[in-house]
């Protein structure tokens, strides 16, 4: 049986705005088992941002439980949930996120500042995880020195530097050409071949259709959870 790495149940998720009470989740339940690659989708408004805040530890819920590993952590302080994000969760962002100062090698091994190794080791594992994305030749280059498709590489290496149990991409195409969007899917591809739990948020079909499962969202709910049966396999 599969092990189950996510656990939604009843989660509800209010933001007051003005004194108005707005749900952007209403009793939203859910699972995903290890391994497992997920396409959330939706209309902007459908709540699917707000559900990647909250599996991603970004923010906190209104009402309901969230187990991740098995832990329930509904309750836990910023404080924790950042200690949490950093150790179980990668993030790759549409906007790849990257210190423009820092390098390449910089920026990918920044996460292991935060949890005290040492300069010599992060420099040796953010080079092997910038050689697996392609990059051995642009470690040394700053983000305004990389194309798009490059800047996105960098950002998945720097989400798989503390080999996280999740990696979270937010629309991780959405600023690319068709060619470079294929390109970066095929290495999210790799990375789930290789044991991990891929997760993608996109309103894009095409991107979807990578995944191996497509949850669709409205209103802050979700209202369709299905296996892909024609799902693009990347080469």
């Amino acid at each position: 049986m599969a092990q189950e790495i996510i656990r939604l149940t009843n989660v509800s998720k209010n933001y007051v705005l003005e004194r108005v009470v707005i749900p952007a989740l209403k009793n939203v339940t859910l699972s995903v088992c290890k391994n497992e690659y997920v396409a959330l989708m939706g209309p902007s408004g459908s709540g699917k941002s707000t559900l990647m805040n909250v599996l991603g530890c970004l923010d906190t819920l209104s009402s309901g439980k969230y187990f991740l590993n098995g832990t329930d952590i509904s309750h836990r302080t910023d404080d924790e949930l950042a200690v949490i994000r950093n150790k179980e969760i990668g993030f790759v962002f549409q906007t790849f996120n990257l210190l423009p100062r820092m390098t390449a090698l910089e920026n990918v091994a920044l996460p292991l500042v935060y949890n005290g190794t040492n300069r010599t080791n992060r420099t040796n594992k953010a080079s092997l995880m910038l050689d697996a994305v392609g990059l051995a030749d642009r470690m040394k280059h700053k983000p305004n020195e990389m194309s798009g498709g490059q800047k996105q590489r960098v950002a998945i290496a720097r989400a798989l530097i503390n080999s996280p149990s999740i990696i979270l991409a937010d629309e991780p195409t959405g600023n690319l050409d068709s060619k470079t969007s294929y390109e970066i899917m095929s290495i999210l591809d790799k990375i789930h071949k290789e044991g991990n739990t891929v997760i993608i948020v996109t309103h894009e079909e095409d991107i979807s259709r990578f995944a191996h499962r497509i949850i669709r969202m409205k209103d802050g709910e979700v209202y369709s959870d299905e296996v892909n049966e024609h799902r693009t396999i990347a080469s």
